[in-house]
Parts: structure tokens; C-alpha cells; sequence
């Protein structure tokens, strides 16, 4: 029941909706014991009656009206089962886009640990199946249940008005169905949750091949992708024919109870037209006619159960995205910076490790141990080290993308965790060796983080440029088929490993920032283009930053320069002192000489 509390909660402002089209709906059904009623009337009165020719040539105006009543409650039942579905479909699309738009709000504020724990196929199946499965149940399953009860209890509260004997015969069948929709429902259960997994996994198995699908081709690893793909294909394709083993093995019992009610009719029938003096033609007759509309409900109630199932495993799945929190948020008595900061930056015993074997809350191995060194405002910091020695988890730290384990950052004498994240993260230019670029034009590439309310498009373009500049992007950019209006395919396809660099090195810029970080952004553009940017940094006197290198060339002229080893500070000072000290960096120096 909570599942349909948690849909009926995100139905505001559709509920109106699905009560009329309830309503309606059930006006609908109960309408269709109207024409059997009337043809009863008709054939006891003009046709079975022994009287009946008398009855034509006297009543005729009688059978008229009763032919036209006919043709309107059609006419308005098929008026009434066209506004009922446009207000189940209106409510459905309404309430998922309602879902799907928290969904993906919810997820921007997720910390970074939720996408290092969920894999992108599962996440895309939750915002593309998952919510379709939503859309129907709400367009059609719970419909389909609501009209159904409705369908059966008026067919045979007139059953029962017409005869009750006969009426128990017609229903004597159903509450065999009713056990075999129960025991269906524990048995598909579990099934349907299997399923949905196994397609989350074909999912994730097709989403890393597209999108890695360079590396596939760089290691001639087609064969390797096809035979992953299969075996996630195959584990799918057999989880899906367990499940409609299951749903066939109890669904042609159920289809063949319920047909088995038209030979009850005729079995039973018969006998009381034979036996019962007071069982007319028109009263078979009427038996007749609604003997579909007792049977199709219960015909149609294991597809119901079949899609109620099928949204329960969705739902879950979506639930958990849906009430998920990230530990990372502001605290109530968050400080909202009035001014932009200067970039003083203060590691104050900073200790930190990921959350052990990928459980959440659960502290692993530590990465970084006992961190401690000041960068006043406006430095110049390089920070280098071996692989895996901590370096981007100590950068990924000062705009919380994760918290310390122990410790504290600060930023201008405030706390980290005391600052707005909107605040904080707005104050830091980020740009990363790994570059994603958007399948957007270039100019916007480099604008993402700008705030252009203020800004005119022609004083936009004029910003953009300006920062490729800096980064030593604007004569390539020039070069484009479009310039800055040339669009870059996903994730930046076409563009070289050193243009990408460049151009999220200039939307980083672009935000004018109090700290700029840069991920060995310089990692692919030869050395003229290095000197270039370095060049352009050293002008930057209002912004510290803080820049992971493993070039000599890229560390030398910083302020300071901080050499991390296995999650520790090896060593830290000016590129003079760290060359007479002999450790990593004089071997790094000497070997790059």
C-alpha cells in the first residue's frame, strides 16, 4: 500500500483528474447493464410474449423509444470511455513527468559516493523504464482494476435481480480464479524484481560500450564487448522467459475458468428455461449478453496482476532515488558568503578514506592520512606524486565533493562545512584531465558556468573569448568549421585530447574564480601551448591555484609545491629547495632535465 500512497502523493494536482475519471469510469461500466435490460424488455414484450404481435401493433411508439434509448446510452458510453481515457492519460503524463523532474533535481544534489555506487545503465533504466512502468499503471492498470470491480459487482448485483439461483451458477466458477490470482501473485513476484535487475545490467552493458566504445576499437576488443553483451543479453532473455513461464502456467487456467462461465451459461441456462416457468427468453437472453462482461474481468485480471507487479519492482527501484539524501548539504546555520573569497586555503589534519568495499557510511582503507599545510591567497600551488598517492581526492575535498573523514578545511578562516555548498562551489574553477564536454557548440562549452542574467549575448561572446584566449584555445577554435558555434559531439568527439583541455580549461576560467584547480590539464598540449597557459595563470593575481602535475615544467615556477606519498606530505617547498632535497622531486627533475 505504500507504493500507491507514494503515487497518489505525487498525483497533486491530477487527483481531481482521476477522481472524475473514477467516476466516470464507474458510470461507464454501470452503464452497461442498461441495453441487456432493455432487450430483455423487448423480447418478453415483442417477441417470446404470446401476445407479442398484439403487443408490436399497440406499443410500437414503446419499442421505438426503447430502440432509441439504446443507441444513446452507447453513444454516451463511448463519450463517456473517450473522456475517461484522455483523464487517466492527462493524470499519468502529469505525474510522471511530476516524478521524473524529482528524480533528476534529486539526483543533482546527490553526493558524489551515490554515483560512484550506482552504475549509469541502472540509473538511466530508473528514469526511462521505470517511470514508463509508472505511466501505465497509472494510464491503464489501475483503471483497468478500478473498472473491473465495478464491471463484475454490477453484472452481478442484476444477475441476482433477475435471478439468484441462475446468478450463483454464473458466479459459482470465480473464487477458483481468485486463488489462483493469489497463488500467481506470491509465485511473479519475486520475478519480476529478478527481471528488472537483469535488464539494468543488459543496460549498463550497452551504455559502457557506446560510450567507451573508442577504447573498444583502440584494443581491437569487439569479441570481448559482444561476448559481455551476450551473456547479460542471455541472462535477461532467460529471466524473461522464467517469468512468462510462470505467468502462462497460471494464466490458462484462469483464461480457461472464466471462458468455462459461457458453458455454465448454456449448461444452466438451458435447465431453467426448460424447468423454471418464471425464466423467460428475456431473461436468458439478458444472462447472455453480460456473460462477457463477467468473464472479462476475470480474463483480464491477471494481466493486471501481471503490470501491478511489474510496477511494484519499478516503484522500489524508483523509490530509492527518489527519497534518497545526500550526507553532503548545508547545515542550518550555514554561513552565505557576502563577498567573493580570496583563496586562502588551511588543511587542518585532514584524514580521509572511501567508503570500505563500496558500502555507503562504511570507512575503507585511508587515502590520505594527517594533511596539513596553508596556501595564502593568490599562491600558486603544484601538487605531484606517484599514481594513486591521493591527489585528486585531496583537490576533490575543497569543494566537498567529499568530506574528510577527520579534520578540517578552511577557506578564508571559515570551516568548509560552514559555507553554502552553492557558495562554495561557485567560488572554484574545476578543470580535470578526464574532460566531459557537452554535445553543445563550443561557446557554450565554455559559458556552462557562467552567470550570463546580466550579460548580453554579444558581451557573452566577448567573455568566452577572452578566457579561450587564456587557455590557448582561440586560434584552434577559429579553425573549426563553425569557430565558437561549431558543435562538439558527446563528450567532445572530433576534438584532439589537448583541444578538449583547453577549452575546459577556459570554462573554468570563466567562471572568475577565487580558487582555480587544475587535474593535469596540460597533460596533453605540447610545450609552446603549456608555456602559453602558464603564462596566462601567472596573471591571475586575484585567484590561488592549485594545480596537480607530473611535469617539471608545470611545477617549477609555483609558490609552493607539495609532493604526496601514499596519502602523506613526502615533501613541500619551493622547486629550488625540493631539488637540494634529493627525494621524488629531485628524481622527477633529473629525469625530465
Amino acid at each position: 500500500m505504500f507504493l500507491f500512497r507514494w503515487l497518489w502523493k505525487n498525483m497533486q494536482g491530477y487527483r481531481r483528474k482521476c477522481i472524475i475519471g473514477l467516476v466516470l469510469a464507474c458510470v461507464a461500466q454501470i452503464m452497461l447493464i442498461f441495453n441487456p435490460f432493455i432487450m430483455r424488455i423487448v423480447i418478453d414484450t415483442f417477441i417470446s410474449a404470446e401476445n407479442a404481435a398484439e403487443n408490436l401493433a399497440t406499443q410500437r411508439n414503446l419499442l421505438f423509444i426503447l430502440i432509441g434509448l439504446t443507441l444513446i446510452i452507447n453513444l454516451g458510453r463511448t463519450g463517456l470511455q473517450y473522456t475517461v481515457q484522455m483523464l487517466f492519460e492527462s493524470c499519468s503524463q502529469g505525474t510522471v513527468y511530476r516524478i521524473r523532474k524529482h528524480l533528476f533535481e534529486n539526483m543533482q544534489k546527490q553526493d558524489q559516493d551515490f554515483y560512484d555506487l550506482h552504475r549509469t545503465g541502472d540509473i538511466m533504466t530508473r528514469l526511462s523504464g521505470d517511470i514508463d512502468m509508472l505511466r501505465h499503471t497509472t494510464a491503464w492498470s489501475l483503471r483497468t482494476m478500478f473498472e473491473n470491480i465495478v464491471c463484475f459487482t454490477a453484472v452481478s448485483v442484476f444477475y441476482f435481480t433477475i435471478n439468484p439461483f441462475m446468478a450463483l451458477c454464473m458466479l459459482v466458477l470465480t473464487p477458483l480464479i481468485f486463488v489462483f490470482s493469489i497463488v500467481f501473485q506470491k509465485k511473479v513476484g519475486p520475478l519480476f524484481g529478478k527481471l528488472r535487475d537483469s535488464l539494468s545490467e543488459l543496460n549498463t552493458a550497452a551504455e559502457e560500450n557506446i560510450s567507451g566504445n573508442r577504447v573498444v576499437k583502440a584494443f581491437a576488443a569487439e569479441d570481448y564487448e559482444k561476448e559481455r553483451f551476450s551473456k547479460a543479453n542471455k541472462k535477461y532473455a532467460e529471466q524473461s522467459k522464467e517469468t512468462s513461464i510462470v505467468w502462462w502456467k497460471f494464466f490458462l487456467p484462469m483464461e480457461t475458468t472464466s471462458q468455462a462461465i459461457f458453458a455454465v451459461h448454456l449448461l444452466s441456462g438451458g435447465l431453467f428455461a426448460i424447468y423454471d416457468p418464471n425464466f423467460t427468453m428475456g431473461d436468458y437472453m439478458a444472462f447472455s449478453m453480460l456473460a462477457w462482461a463477467l468473464s472479462m474481468p476475470l480474463s483480464t485480471l491477471g494481466h493486471v496482476i501481471n503490470d501491478l507487479k511489474r510496477f511494484s519492482a519499478s516503484a522500489t527501484k524508483i523509490i530509492e532515488v527518489y527519497y534518497s539524501r545526500p550526507k553532503i548539504v548545508d547545515r542550518s546555520d550555514a554561513v552565505k558568503l557576502t563577498q567573493p573569497i580570496k583563496g586562502e586555503i588551511e588543511f587542518q589534519n585532514v584524514s580521509f578514506a572511501y567508503p570500505s568495499g563500496g558500502e555507503k557510511g562504511k570507512a575503507g582503507i585511508p587515502v590520505l592520512k594527517d594533511i596539513s599545510f596553508k596556501i595564502d591567497a593568490g599562491e600558486t600551488v603544484a601538487i605531484m606524486g606517484e599514481t594513486g598517492s591521493g591527489k585528486s581526492t585531496l583537490i576533490n575535498l575543497i569543494p566537498r565533493l567529499y568530506d574528510v573523514t577527520k579534520g578540517k578545511i578552511l577557506i578564508d578562516g571559515h570551516n568548509i562545512r560552514m559555507l553554502k555548498l552553492k557558495d562554495l562551489r561557485s567560488s572554484i574553477g574545476t578543470a580535470t584531465q578526464e574532460v566531459l564536454l557537452y554535445s553543445d557548440s563550443i561557446e557554450g562549452n565554455i559559458a556552462f558556468g557562467i552567470d550570463d542574467s546580466n550579460l548580453s549575448e554579444e558581451q557573452l561572446g566577448e567573455t568566452v573569448r577572452e578566457y579561450a584566449k587564456m587557455a590557448a584555445a582561440h586560434n584552434f577554435i577559429l579553425n573549426t568549421s563553425d569557430e565558437y558555434n561549431t558543435i562538439v559531439g558527446e563528450r567532445g568527439v572530433g576534438l584532439s585530447g589537448g583541444q578538449k583541455q583547453r577549452i575546459a580549461l577556459a570554462r573554468a576560467l570563466a567562471v572568475n574564480p577565487g580558487i582555480l584547480i587544475l587535474d593535469d590539464t596540460t597533460s596533453a598540449v605540447d610545450s609552446e601551448t603549456e608555456s602559453h597557459i602558464q603564462e596566462s595563470l601567472r596573471k591571475l593575481d586575484n585567484c590561488t591555484k592549485i594545480i596537480i602535475c607530473a611535469r617539471i615544467s608545470s611545477a617549477k615556477d609555483a609558490d609552493k609545491i607539495i609532493v604526496l606519498q601514499n596519502g602523506e606530505i613526502a615533501e613541500m617547498g619551493s622547486h629550488d629547495e625540493l631539488v637540494q632535497n634529493g627525494g621524488y622531486y629531485s628524481e622527477v627533475y633529473e629525469l625530465q632535465k
